[in-house]
């Protein structure tokens, strides 16, 4: 579900409940009006200031909050050290809605990595490449026993392997081959990779508290 529509969610909820319990706690229908007015402006002013993510900012200050967030750290952890085994340079690693809107990116979380300078791979720099890119949702699988996000990843990692003219068996063939490597790796270095996604839960942003240094 997207921030706006989580909003747009709450509101309707919220609405709904005004309108079936208002009569029978004697609300006034005029106190509805102003609910409505709210919720109209909260929407506004969640796509116009909170690019529609505003649902995303809510849950994370709300109780379950930092579960939330620690999802997304272990996530981010995965690709960190995947990143540092093989040898591509991260160049920064956000936690939180909130951290993304900053940067104006458009996620509840991400790693950023220096791009290759060819946009067609070798076999071995794919490898790579698949490694990395799976390693936040083998990072997530190993502790939650599935993974929720990863949708880019794998978006991104399917156009590495197109625009480099393989074949798509062979494309799969070696992505089965990196994750199984890349889970081997994590499940190994857990305790580091869990010691990581902390570091990044606490140097994330939420309102109503500052991060860590």
């Amino acid at each position: 579900m997207t921030g706006g529509a989580l909003t747009a969610g709450v509101v309707v909820l919220l609405v709904s409940l005004g309108a079936v319990a208002g009569p029978l706690v004697g609300l006034s229908p005029w106190w509805l009006t102003v609910f409505v007015a709210l919720g109209l402006g909260s929407l506004t002013l969640d796509a116009a200031r909170y690019g529609g993510r505003g649902g995303h900012l809510l849950a994370e200050v709300l109780p379950g909050g930092q579960g939330r967030l620690r999802r997304i750290a272990i996530h981010e952890a995965g690709h960190a050290l995947a990143a540092s085994r093989d040898g591509l340079v991260v160049q920064r690693v956000l936690v939180g809605s909130l951290a993304c809107l900053r940067a104006g990116v458009d996620s509840g979380g991400c790693t950023e990595f220096a791009l290759p300078e060819s946009v067609k791979l070798s076999a071995e720099d794919l490898r790579r490449w698949s490694r990395v890119l799976q390693a936040g949702m083998v990072a997530e699988s190993l502790v939650y026993g599935g993974s929720v996000g990863g949708d880019d990843d794998r978006a991104l990692l399917g156009r590495l392997w197109g625009l480099s003219g393989f074949d798509v068996a062979t494309a799969r063939m070696e992505q089965r081959r990196a994750r199984r490597e890349v889970e081997q790796d994590l499940r190994a270095r857990r305790s580091e990779m869990e010691a990581e996604a902390e570091r990044l839960l606490q140097a994330a942003p939420r309102f109503g508290r500052r991060p860590l240094p």
